[in-house]
């Protein structure tokens, strides 16, 4: 029993060190519109960039695209701490933000940058059937907006359920209260709608983590909306649906949710695997 312990106290080490020995590259303010749209609209030049940080010495790896939070009317694009040198990409997305556009621009965005990401990633290593989406607050939303209602991305001519997964961080699932905002919609008027992640349940829709704050620390009702959104998906049908409440954390709880995230990144890598 020692032998094998100590056998698998190698193992890990060997894994740990084999992350720390990969080098990292970032490359910023990429544009993931062609250049005819950039050229088009300038807020879109402005706006619509990422960021890619990446393992320069590893093939095959997995990518995380992340989208920031700030309810769809501020924030910035960010390649989050806690998931460098895990061996794997991260891209962080700026998108177009209300109230200078739509709220629902963004979405269109989030599409457009999770294209760039199956166009491209291959040329920096990545493996196409490894990529992740995920994003706090509206970040989380526009990460299962996409993910459910295949048509957002379909118009970049990617299918939807190519998603190796998405991991939502406290995101909305009834429609976002900006929207509903720019429909004259109170905070407190829960509103499911063609811009609600919780209208387009599905079973064969990528395998979906959602992640919450404490129920009496969040935002109004975002944990109980993730208990409906998981209801409802198992009901469909889907089987790949799990909710994690993060206890004594409140709407800002990213730091405790990143294990969550490259647990369930690692643990999708090892069934492709197989």
């Amino acid at each position: 029993m020692k032998k094998i312990i100590l056998l698998l106290v190698l193992f890990f080490i060997g894994i740990a060190s084999f992350s720390q020995n990969l080098e990292y590259e970032t490359k910023s303010n990429i544009q993931y519109y062609n250049a005819a749209t950039n050229k088009s609209d300038s807020y879109i030049n402005e706006r619509c960039v990422l960021d890619i940080y990446y393992p320069k010495n590893k093939k095959d790896f997995a990518t995380i695209v992340w989208f920031h939070g700030g309810g769809l009317t501020g924030g910035n694009k960010e390649i989050p701490e806690a998931l460098k040198n895990k061996g794997f990409a991260i891209i962080g997305v700026n998108y177009r933000l209300a109230p200078k556009v739509k709220a629902a621009k963004a979405i269109e965005d989030a599409a457009a940058a999770v294209a760039w990401a199956f166009n491209n990633i291959a040329s920096y290593g990545g493996d196409t059937s490894l990529i992740f989406v995920s994003g706090h607050s509206a970040g989380g939303y526009l990460t299962s907006m996409i993910g459910l209602d295949k048509k957002w991305l379909q118009k970049e001519g990617i299918d939807a359920n190519k998603i190796a997964g998405l991991i939502p961080f406290s995101g909305q699932c009834i429609t976002h209260f900006q929207i509903r905002k720019e429909n004259g919609i109170p905070d407190t008027t829960p509103t499911i709608d063609a811009f609600a992640p919780l209208f387009y349940v599905r079973a064969d829709a990528p395998p979906l983590l959602l992640i919450t704050g404490d129920r009496e620390m969040e935002m109004l009702g975002r944990y109980e909306e993730n208990a409906y959104m998981a209801r409802m998906m198992k009901l469909v049908g889907h089987k790949q649906t799990k909710l994690y409440e993060l206890d004594g954390y409140g709407h800002g709880m990213t730091e405790p949710g990143f294990p969550l995230l490259v647990n369930e990144v690692n643990r999708i890598i090892k069934e492709h695997k197989k």
